[in-house]
């Protein structure tokens, strides 16, 4: 199986090679060519996953490759480079977040199931084997829960997309653990000097509220502390050995397969947040995340 990825500016390109190039983790997937926002990141990327080909245009590597990852550092590229690919019959894996807005994303997974054509994205937190095996453990064992505290890395001010960036991972977490049913947000600024903020999410239906630490300014580790029904949650979020074998093998077997790990609204879910999110940021006030479309 030969991929491609579009995008070389993110850490992420290398480590994926690396994981089917180097390691020869998932069996004859291999990728085979990379196209980046400049020559020196693709060169770069080529170097330390051992791609053979370095492509001038994205568009070169149709008919080339089984299936391709888009791997942008800001989200508002992924969906214009990801659509040539799918109209060629090329199924994707978007890197997270899968889209900069809600609209945006569902034209193109509307795009994919005309197609008939998998595509799916997610970030590699919950696909570690901590979060399954200890952190939905715990909230099982706590019953109904109430509230969550929530911690990360996270500025809003990135050029990479604001809250967007990195803050995908914990909203990622927070829609795996919980539900995809937050239903309003509201961002609370630090004092001068401070470039901490504290989101406060609701749930529809009697959910948890949740506080999310998006941490710019000083040490921070993904985190979680919940408060349910029977038990506190006290949960530190560990990698696997390998951070990106997990996701990488998922999106290879979809690859193979045809078959998206992920629903539309499984996809989209995270996006709606950030969204809401963004727009707090933007407005200081309390922002209702918009429902799926699907």
């Amino acid at each position: 199986m030969k991929i491609g990825i579009v995008g070389a500016e993110n850490s992420h390109t290398a480590a994926v090679a690396r994981v089917l190039n180097v390691e020869k983790a998932c069996g004859s997937a291999r990728v085979v060519a990379v196209w980046g926002e400049t020559r020196a990141f693709a060169e770069r990327a080529a170097e330390q996953g051992q791609i053979p080909q370095i492509v001038k245009r994205p568009e070169d590597m149709i008919g080339k490759i089984d299936g391709v990852m888009v791997d942008h550092r800001h989200p508002k590229h992924h969906m214009a480079a990801v659509r040539p690919f799918l109209e060629a019959g090329i199924p994707a894996f978007v890197d997270k977040p899968f889209s900069y807005g809600l609209a945006e994303g569902w034209k193109v997974l509307q795009l994919a199931r005309r197609k008939g054509v998998a595509i799916t994205s997610y970030s590699v937190l919950p696909e570690q084997q901590s979060f399954r095996d200890d952190l939905m453990k715990q909230i099982e064992a706590a019953g109904r829960i109430y509230s969550v505290l929530s911690t990360g890395p996270c500025d809003i001010k990135s050029k990479y997309g604001g809250i967007f960036f990195y803050g995908i991972h914990q909203v990622g977490l927070l829609v795996q653990a919980f539900g995809p049913d937050i239903e309003t947000v509201e961002v609370v600024r630090a004092g001068k000097g401070n470039p901490n903020v504290m989101a406060v999410m609701t749930y529809r239906n009697g959910g948890p509220i949740v506080t999310m630490e998006c941490v710019a300014a000083g040490r921070s580790e993904f985190a979680l502390r919940a408060t349910g029904e029977k038990a506190i949650v006290n949960y530190v979020h560990r990698m696997d050995a390998n951070a990106y074998l997990a996701g990488t093998k998922k999106f290879v077997k979809m690859f193979r397969t045809g078959k998206a790990p992920y629903t539309s609204a499984e996809i989209l879910a995270p996006v709606a947040v950030l969204e809401a999110l963004d727009k707090a940021v933007r407005t200081r006030r309390c922002v209702r995340v918009a429902k799926l479309p699907c």
